[in-house]
């Protein structure tokens, strides 16, 4: 009796979805967009990622959903077509569908318990995820497609409330859809089938996918199983019941890793999580999938067997899938130079709303009309080439699908502080599970010399496996060190998310940014507003004028130029000999003849110090 029990339970799960409450998080959440694996075919997110603050809210160019009626019969006779069904299906057009371009089309199978109204709702009633569709495409998330919801119910709803049934269903719905569906929705809509005879639909298999969720998924293994003809693409998302594994795999047998891709999904909370892992490790052991190349596998801690899940995991897909193929704002390969306007990469659409935020806000403290005439008031030894790597740098990962920048607040909070749209982490990733640094340029608390200051260090750190974030912060030393707790608090709660570790992280800082720094390591974050965290582990500084310390101060790095005009280096030198004293780990070093604001010091007698203060951060460790 507890066996049959346990198996009732367990039904009831996939069907209704129903089990601890997902995660959301209503204040900041992590913008979309991570990077794709190398050699992948599609963009995959490295860790699934978060329905962005406002898709659930009705989009400004909204899509519309219709209904389409085909005919076709009844499953379990279908070969011997004895038993004439209509059936329906809820197709989702992208907003300026237009009947002369081409487009890309999902289909998109509904859970337990569920019909072809479930996720997307109806043409009278929308539901809440079709405005996360608008707005997704909207904002350039993925192309405009044509999506599909269809039902594997055999005559009524009440097919998909028996377990054995529902099986049953979609161990035959291949024939109803490869016949019947397929022809009935590119036969009307324009998609990239010339045709709905099986040559026609078959030719067009490289622009078409499938996926769903619970019973969705094993509608998805089965059309991997019979329909690998048709598809390209597959989404299966918590698959939580146990399938001929070994069978479904051999449908990949003939096809080389570029011709399909299966992207998995669920949670370590899902009850399903045991069947995707098994599932998983058998595909890992098999000559037919290569991980990141024809298959990916991705889990959210703490995510049950929900709606929440459902619609993530599917926003995901579709973003991989779709992400930046055909976006209406394309975007050129071509690289960055000297000569680029700096203009062009401030609106350069590869970077949506943020590219105003790669040089100072304030057009007062910079000059120059191209990369290479770049100039920031206050600073020397600029390096046109290393500002045309940094730009390129942001450009390739963007368009890749990386996320290069984060918000550290929310929507709400820069409705009601509009100065707070100016602020944000761009992101230099290294290693995953790597420790992580924040970068802050200086500018005299007056504007944010990043291109300069603190772009260039956490570029360089990236490529020594470090996970380095430069801070663009509203100048002011009492907002700009608001916002680096703040921006220190975000990545500590996000920390699962960016795949970084915590523990002993560094705060570095040129100029003003290096007050904000030695400030937050001598108070810590909750003193300006962030969370009650742990100050740095190390906190490295450039050239300013800093005297403030306690005896609870991190271990500090500090270099500077003798013909510093703005920031005296024995100003310097005596706080960290005062420091020393008390027992705080320090270095220093005073660069001859070297002025104000020189950076990286390349081409200077400073270079190489990055390496030094890289040493001195690892020493803490």
């Amino acid at each position: 009796m507890d066996t049959i029990l346990s198996m009732l339970i367990a039904l009831l799960l996939l069907l209704t979805g129903c089990g601890k409450a997902d995660r959301i998080d209503t204040d900041t959440t992590l913008p979309p967009e991570s990077p794709a694996a190398t050699g992948s075919q599609v963009a995959v997110p490295e860790a699934i990622q978060e329905i962005p603050d406002g898709y659930f809210e009705a989009a400004g160019e909204p899509g519309t959903l219709e209904d389409l009626y085909y005919d076709t019969w009844e499953s379990f006779s279908y070969e011997e077509k004895t038993q004439p069904l209509q059936k329906h299906a809820v197709i989702y057009l992208p907003y300026g569908y237009d009947e002369n371009e081409k487009y890309d089309v999902f289909y998109l199978m509904h859970g337990g318990w569920g019909n072809e109204n479930q996720t997307l709702g109806t043409p009278e009633n929308p539901s809440a995820f079709k405005n996360v569709i608008d707005n997704a495409i909207e904002n350039g998330d993925f192309e405009p497609i044509i999506i599909v919801c269809p039902t594997y119910n055999n005559t009524s709803p009440e097919d998909s409330a028996s377990f054995s049934l529902a099986l049953q269903l979609n161990r035959n719905l291949h024939n109803e859809l490869v016949n019947d569906l397929l022809p009935a929705v590119e036969g009307k809509y324009s998609t990239y089938a010339e045709g709905t005879s099986a040559p026609e639909l078959m030719a067009a298999r490289d622009h078409r996918g499938f996926g769903g969720f619970s019973m969705g998924s094993v509608a998805t293994w089965r059309t991997f199983q019979n329909c690998m003809d048709y598809f390209h693409y597959y989404l299966p998302m918590s698959c939580g019941t146990t399938l001929d594994d070994d069978n479904i795999f051999a449908a990949a047998e003939g096809w080389g890793p570029e011709d399909f891709f299966v992207f998995i999904m669920t949670g370590t909370d899902d009850f399903a999580y045991s069947y995707v892992e098994n599932r998983v490790e058998k595909m890992r052991r098999s000559d037919l999938f290569t991980e990141d190349v024809n298959f990916a596998y991705r889990v959210k801690e703490g995510y049950t067997h929900g709606g929440l899940s459902s619609m993530e995991y599917t926003y995901n897909g579709l973003k991989a899938f779709f992400g930046g193929k055909k976006p209406s704002n394309s975007v050129t390969s071509t690289a960055y130079t000297v000569d680029t306007p700096i203009e062009d990469v401030i609106s350069d659409p590869v970077f949506g709303d943020y590219g105003r935020l790669i040089f100072p806000v304030d057009e007062g403290y910079w000059s120059g009309d191209t990369l290479g005439q770049l100039r920031l008031t206050w600073y020397n030894y600029i390096d046109p080439d290393k500002t045309v790597e940094i730009c390129n740098y942001m450009k390739d990962h963007a368009a890749a699908g990386d996320v290069i920048f984060y918000d550290i607040y929310s929507e709400a909070e820069k409705a009601a502080d509009p100065e707070k749209r100016d602020t944000g982490l761009f992101f230099f990733k290294g290693n995953p599970g790597e420790k992580f640094a924040v970068c802050n340029a200086g500018g005299g608390f007056a504007y944010v010399g990043a291109m300069h200051d603190s772009f260039p260090h956490a570029l360089e750190l990236s490529k020594m496996g470090y996970n380095a974030f430069a801070l663009i912060y509203r100048p002011g030393w009492d907002t700009a060190v608001e916002d680096l707790a703040r921006a220190v608090s975000f990545i500590f709660d996000h920390a699962q998310e960016l795949e970084v570790d915590t523990s002993c992280h560094s705060v570095w800082g040129g100029s003003a940014g290096a007050r904000m720094a030695a400030d937050l390591g001598t108070y810590g974050p909750g003193y300006f507003g962030g969370e009650d965290l742990p100050r740095p582990g190390a906190v490295i500084m450039q050239y300013t004028g800093h005297t403030d310390y306690s005896e609870n101060d991190p271990p500090t790095y500090v270099c500077v130029g003798t013909s510093d005009g703005i920031a005296n280096w024995r100003t310097m030198q005596a706080r960290l000999e005062a420091m020393s004293a008390l027992g705080i780990p320090t270095e220093f070093h005073a660069y001859e003849g070297l002025p104000h604001g020189f950076g990286l010091g390349t081409g200077t007698v400073a270079e190489g110090w990055i390496n030094d203060a890289v040493e001195f951060w690892e020493k803490q460790m």
